[in-house]
């Protein structure tokens, strides 16, 4: 049975203690009830002007956010694709906000850890997921009962490529080799993020196609991933352009084939995966996201200040420069556009993992 709270997290108790009084006395004088009239009305008016204030104080809150600095808590490790997207983007976005934006990694359960963690917290605004596209699939692969739907998106950044990885000393040179290799009992390893991280998500397609399965050797981040097939620790990953870009241009890292429907103009003599296994187009196209979400019910004109900022932030030359050279490609969505991108994916990611044999329907 999935859990709304898991043991992983870490979670805190609140003690509330409240005192009450109240008094009541009765009288048959004509003088003594028209004092207990007199009395109720007062204690009306004071109940009513109480709260007044209060929604008064509530609303001038809203307005006046954001009062304190701003938690970004990210799903994976420092140095991943996430982590490196986010922290320029939160700079440019605290200058607009009047507030800091104090980015925090927050790992494990991938990325779960920190999505319960931001959803346990008050809808205030004060905390922000800083994800990927991972907890759209949380409840399909049972790892959490919580999904996107259970956020606001505050701006949906940009979708990317990714490719098959490995060392310059690797053997292989072409994913069919890493298939065949599987399929005649060699144990070949795949460096990942756990069940529903990216190189979980697409060896379960190549699986789906080839057959051939691999040992998962789980790490923290697409960063630790990368480092252990650098290292010779792990045969090959999944590797998202941005994180594996100046590996590839020092030959540290082999790209043996992209996802993807057209050739990466910065990896233009890597071959598409089409090439070796025309069946993947059904699964094409296809990519991770990246995005910055709020609880849900935080208040809309909160929601509405936060991507002022971060779209602002967005749109500024220098993140576009980011985009750019880590391949991004650029969304900016917000609102029913984002909501709409979240829903088609999901959808289409789960039909595919469900035919992959990954997800049961």
């Amino acid at each position: 049975m999935k859990k709304k709270t898991m043991a992983m997290v870490l979670a805190g108790a609140l003690a509330v203690s409240a005192m009450a009084g109240c008094g009541n006395s009765s009288s048959s004088s004509t003088t003594a009830a028209a004092g207990d009239k007199t009395a109720e009305t007062t204690a009306e008016t004071t109940a009513a002007d109480s709260q007044g204030g209060t929604a008064a104080a509530s609303e001038a809150s809203k307005t006046d956010y954001p009062t304190q600095n701003v938690n970004g808590i990210v799903q994976w490790g420092e140095g991943g694709g996430t982590d490196s997207l986010m922290r320029p983007l939160a700079t440019l976005a605290q200058d607009k906000l009047g507030q800091s934006i104090v980015v925090q990694n927050m790992t494990g359960g991938t990325g779960s850890i920190a999505t319960q963690y931001v959803y346990d917290q008050n809808a205030d605004g004060y905390n922000l997921l800083m994800g990927a596209e991972n907890p759209s699939l949380y409840d399909a692969l049972d790892i959490l009962d919580l999904t996107y739907e259970d956020f606001e998106c505050v701006l949906l950044i940009g979708d990317e490529t990714v490719g098959v990885a490995v060392g310059k000393n690797s053997p292989y040179t072409s994913l069919k080799e890493i298939c065949d290799a599987a399929n005649s009992g060699t144990d070949i390893t795949i460096a990942t993020t756990g069940t529903g991280g990216l190189p979980w998500e697409v060896s379960a397609l190549v699986t789906s196609i080839t057959g051939a399965s691999f040992t998962q050797v789980q790490y923290d981040s697409d960063a630790s991933a990368k480092v252990a097939v650098l290292g010779g620790e792990c045969d090959f990953t999944i590797c998202k352009v941005q994180s594996c870009i100046e590996e590839y241009k020092s030959g540290d890292l082999k790209m043996l084939c992209m996802l993807a429907t057209e050739p990466v103009e910065q990896m233009a003599d890597v071959p598409l995966i089409t090439a070796e296994y025309p069946e993947f187009s059904d699964y094409l196209p296809w990519g991770p996201f990246y995005g910055v979400f709020v609880k849900q019910g935080t208040d809309a004109s909160v929601v509405e200040t936060l991507s002022a900022a971060f779209v602002e932030a967005f749109n500024d030359p220098s993140y576009q420069d980011v985009l750019k050279n880590y391949n991004i490609n650029p969304m900016g969505y917000t609102g029913q556009d984002a909501k709409d991108y979240l829903q088609n994916w999901r959808t289409n990611t789960v039909e595919a993992l469900t035919k992959a044999g990954a997800v049961t329907p």
